[in-house]
């Protein structure tokens, strides 16, 4: 049986406002630029005001504020132009699809010579043909960009015979790999692990010189000593001393680990010029932040649609001029909206900076990285009173141009320990002087993370042993073994 029943309800749900303005607070200054002149394209009620050219940095928040109110135009109101007996939703618009988001910024273009290019060019001026030239061109087709063959050999075999009709044998394409494939250029080519492409390389040297010779040994019959350093191990085996090994490992330092990396693969990425979305500057103790002016673009309202939609509006019995003007109401509500938007981002962009700064004042007065102070993003969202996750899409990928060059704002955000005098201390400031005690370390007794412990403990700053290897692998610094040298 059928029943009715009443349900009170209660939710959030953002505007289409919020969601625009979020996405343009997280854009920095190259992506938002390109957002702006899309939305300049889309919109034509929206145009951009004078502009000033000499300054590539808004002198003061101050200024920007003068100027943002200029630009907004709020005593202007596209309703008293229409009709009100028009329902609002008719006139709602949204200038975005709903893919505009999975653009990537950055262009791709495809130039050069690919790794399978070159090969496939080679393996065609070779002697081998037939069922053989077929299944070489396949083994080609199935390395990685770095020339590993990744794949199983009887994947392959099952492969073959259902897409080309081939039948053979695992022995017969391991043959066409040894003896064809691994035969081309770049040595190493076609390897299926590190101990082999090396070893390709190694064979195609000289090894009537005593140091290829012994590298070649180290590769063929020593490389989990080699991988792990167990140098005693290997002089042991091979009766050789520190500098025969020495010369040795110089001969291996010369392989490459990836023999494909010097080629260009299908598509490349365009490195972009990273620009500076604030520049902080020092003057007689004082640190100031601006915004750069990409970032503060100035915007109005058509004046030339605003007089179309009057002449428009004037007729109200015309359908086609009714429906002109709900079109035009449109573009001019998105204009208004956006522009909104736009100051509002400026707006926390500025305060976000200036929260940063007051934070850091230490670290920018200085340029010294030891006086970053412990900061996360609680820490600025209760100065500026914005959610976190606003702060979050602020400092993401934003840069800064500072005094000590360009940084990257995330960079100022650390966590904080103890030291024994009570003070709190940045983890930064404790990753910088770890580095520095390594780099500083006898490289032939490198210190282990119990060695750590006991000179960072002498520095004042008490850490446990796992802290000592969980920030190791932050900064991608080895274990005592590994940074062994000879």
């Amino acid at each position: 049986m059928l029943k009715q029943n009443l349900t009170l309800k209660l939710g959030q749900k953002m505007a289409p406002q919020q969601i625009q303005l979020m996405k343009l607070i997280q854009l920095h200054t190259l992506e938002f630029e390109e957002e702006l002149e899309r939305e300049l394209e889309e919109n034509p009620a929206l145009e951009k005001a004078d502009e000033n050219p000499e300054d590539e940095f808004s002198d003061s928040e101050e200024k920007f504020e003068d100027e943002g109110t200029e630009s907004i135009e709020t005593d202007f109101d596209v309703d008293e132009y229409l009709f009100d007996d028009e329902p609002a939703y008719k006139t709602a618009t949204n200038n975005y699809s709903a893919d505009d988001e999975e653009y990537d910024n950055q262009a791709l273009l495809t130039e050069g010579q690919s790794l399978y290019d070159y090969l496939m060019e080679q393996i065609h001026l070779t002697q081998v043909e037939g069922e053989d030239l077929a299944i070489a061109e396949y083994i080609i087709g199935n390395l990685d960009n770095d020339g590993y063959l990744r794949r199983d050999v009887k994947a392959i075999v099952n492969d073959l015979a259902f897409s080309l009709a081939i039948y053979t044998t695992e022995e017969h394409v391991e043959e066409v790999l040894t003896q064809y494939v691994q035969k081309l250029d770049p040595a190493g080519v076609g390897a299926r692990d590190l101990q082999e492409c090396l070893r390709l390389q190694i064979d195609k040297k000289d090894t009537s010189d005593p140091a290829v010779a012994l590298a070649q040994n180290v590769i063929t019959h020593q490389f989990d000593a080699l991988s792990n350093k167990h140098y005693n191990k290997i002089m042991q085996k091979f009766g050789v001393d520190e500098n025969e090994l020495r010369d040795a490992l110089d001969e291996v330092s010369k392989l490459s680990p990836k023999v494909g990396g010097n080629f260009d693969t299908q598509t490349i990425t365009i490195n972009q010029e990273i620009i500076p979305d604030f520049v902080i500057s020092v003057k007689d103790g004082k640190v100031t932040a601006r915004l750069n002016s990409k970032n503060a673009p100035q915007l109005r309202v058509s004046e030339e649609y605003r007089d179309i939609l009057t002449t428009y509006s004037h007729d109200k019995k015309s359908p086609e001029h009714r429906q002109a003007a709900l079109f035009i109401k449109q573009k001019l509500d998105a204009a208004k909206w956006y522009i909104d938007a736009i100051n509002q981002r400026q707006n926390t962009l500025l305060q976000t900076i200036n929260a940063i700064v007051d934070l850091q004042k230490d670290y920018f007065l200085t340029n010294d990285e030891k006086n970053i102070r412990p900061m996360i993003l609680k820490d600025v969202a209760d100065i500026t009173g914005f959610d976190i996750s606003t702060i979050s899409r602020v400092v993401k990928s934003k840069y800064a141009d500072t005094a000590n060059g360009i940084i990257y704002l995330k960079d100022l955000f650390s966590d904080s320990l103890t030291n024994d005098d009570g003070e709190e201390v940045s983890t930064k400031e404790i990753k910088n002087y770890l580095m520095e005690i390594i780099d500083k370390e006898n490289k032939r007794k490198p210190l282990t993370d119990d060695a750590l412990v006991g000179l960072l403990k002498e520095k004042g700053y008490n850490i446990a042993r796992r802290t000592i290897a969980k920030y190791r692998e932050q900064l991608n610094i080895p274990v005592a073994r590994l940074r062994k040298e000879l």
